[in-house]
């Protein structure tokens, strides 16, 4: 279902908070070709949690899709698969190894399982022995505070894993440090399964510097999409910029998208992405100050219209 062969893969990264699934369903839309759910905490998953199984929802446009689950129990992690594993419209489980927010490394989830690699191999071979889906995968980052990519890369390959991400930065690295390509490049010349690159992809010109000097087999991109969901049609159809229609288009499906979703408080939860796509344009600040007052959606449709075009 994912074809590696050409290289030219296109994923949107997991971001909590961000990437629901109208989000996902819009970039898919215009250019994605992989998208993953919002990270997935295994225990509440285990305990049934209602927040957490809404999370799980997908739009008929996501194919193939795959859900991340964190979490640092083989008992757990193993419970979890099993309730996947009855849900339709999942093609992959991907185990979160990179995240770094104190919450989730001191409950010896993502990133922490950089200092116990033994324990990371387990938990691949876990999903992997009990997953009736189509891919297990791994999301991780360079090391915890030191670099040891290919050490990484071939425990998650001898484990099981049919593909890997590297975010190219260490847990102590967070999001600031600089985003080590080299080191991409080295994980993928050790390792014969898929390797996908993310970090810092802004732009079209990073997308290609990135594809051509680590020799990935796709990309993924997170960060660089908020406020920017246009980057990957861009990224698709080679485009130096994007025109203002098409930036329109994208933002209204997005609300469309929103409200179907979650309903009248759509209004609401939208606000906080037209004040990252307005970001920057003629009259942003006027404008941010007046949707905060909207609270109808047919309102805020027209200004939308209006800002936008």
């Amino acid at each position: 279902m994912i074809d590696f062969s050409k290289k030219d893969i296109v994923a949107l990264a997991p971001l909590a908070g961000y990437t629901d699934l109208p989000f996902r369903s819009v970039v898919k839309k215009f250019g994605v070709d992989l998208t993953f759910s919002e990270m997935i905490s295994s225990n509440a998953l285990v305990y049934n949690s209602k927040k957490t199984l809404k999370m799980l929802e997908k739009s008929p446009l996501e194919t193939p899709y795959i859900v991340q689950i964190a979490g640092g129990s083989e008992n757990i992690i193993k419970e979890a698969v099993l309730m996947l594993n009855d849900m339709e419209g999942i093609d992959g489980i991907d185990l979160n190894c990179g995240c770094p927010a104190p919450k989730v490394v001191s409950q010896k989830c993502g990133s922490s399982l950089l200092e116990d690699l033994p324990k990371l191999s387990k938990l691949v071979e876990t999903i992997k022995k009990y997953s009736n889906k189509e891919y297990t995968s791994v999301k991780t980052r360079l090391g915890f505070n030191e670099k040891y990519p290919v050490q990484i890369a071939k425990i998650c390959e001898d484990s099981g894993a049919d593909f890997i991400t590297f975010h190219g930065r260490t847990r102590a690295g967070r999001y600031k440090s600089k985003v080590d390509y080299d080191a991409i490049k080295e994980a993928k010349m050790a390792i014969k399964i898929p390797l996908i690159a993310n970090g810092d992809i802004t732009s079209l010109e990073v997308a290609n510097y990135v594809r051509d000097y680590t020799k990935c087999d796709g990309i993924m991109i997170g960060r660089g999409a908020i406020g920017n969901p246009w980057i990957f049609y861009q990224i698709k159809n080679n485009l130096q910029s994007v025109h203002k229609d098409k930036i329109r288009e994208i933002v209204l499906e997005h609300f469309f998208a929103m409200i179907d979703f979650y309903g009248d408080i759509g209004v609401a939860i939208f606000r906080k992405h037209l004040h990252t796509y307005s970001k920057s344009l003629p009259n942003a600040s006027e404008f941010r100050d007046k949707i905060n007052r909207i609270d109808n959606k047919d309102d805020l449709r027209v200004e939308i219209e209006a800002f936008f075009g």
